[in-house]
């Protein structure tokens, strides 16, 4: 009687290593969506401005102003529609997150000490940030605007640069500006500024770039396959 030997089975194991995880794509929303997410709760902001401006509130023996009442409205709603957006998109930009982490920290120092002054000075540190996270880029030779806006403006380096460094300049006019508005004038006259005047310099901004946009915009047989 023979003894029959047993081989193990070999199995043949797939050692080919699992595919990389590609980055995900943040979900695109309606711009109609979208700018109302941004700039709804700064509209929503005015408007409880001029409704409370001529009123006074006391609470817990302490007396708030309109300005205080309508700051403590803005602060959750600006969360909660930055929150919203992050929902939808999957992603927010540096750009939205310091701008809600410093209207968290100083709309929240207003309300706490009663004092308009910290939120007034907030679009001032805004525009320094980013001034001089830009400037600091074109230090190094690049142009971090790049990196936030490429997929919605492509252009050449040489265009990404010039804008770069205007718009750094420009951040730092309006941080200058700011301080000047707010220390100078009324609330009042600063509130129409901030809700209005600011977003149309933005925007008249980069309505003036056009030519740099069209000079150095990357045509389809410039991208590459």
């Amino acid at each position: 009687m023979t003894q029959e030997s047993h081989v193990p089975q070999q199995t043949n194991v797939d050692k080919t290593p699992p595919p990389a995880k590609t980055p995900t794509e943040p979900r695109k929303i309606s711009p109609i969506l979208k700018l109302a997410l941004e700039l709804g709760p700064v509209i929503l902001f005015f408007i409880a401005y001029i409704k409370l401006k001529d009123q006074s509130f006391t609470l817990n023996g302490r007396d708030y102003d309109g300005f205080i009442l309508a700051t403590a409205g803005f602060v959750p709603l600006i969360l909660i529609c930055t929150g919203i957006l992050w929902k939808l998109t999957g992603k927010l930009s540096k750009m939205q997150i310091v701008t809600a982490v410093l209207i968290t920290v100083f709309g929240g120092l207003s309300v706490w000490l009663n004092d308009d002054r910290f939120f007034k000075m907030k679009p001032t540190l805004i525009y320094l940030i980013f001034g001089g996270a830009l400037g600091l880029g074109l230090l190094r030779g690049e142009s971090w605007l790049q990196s936030v806006m490429g997929d919605v403006m492509p252009l050449k380096h040489e265009g990404w640069m010039i804008i770069t460094r205007r718009l750094c300049a420009f951040f730092f006019a309006l941080a200058v500006l700011n301080e000047v508005i707010w220390r100078t004038q009324t609330t009042d006259i600063w509130v129409y500024f901030k809700t209005f005047g600011l977003t149309a310099a933005i925007f008249v901004f980069f309505m003036t770039q056009s030519k740099v946009l069209n000079a150095y915009a990357i045509e389809d047989d410039d991208k590459p396959n």
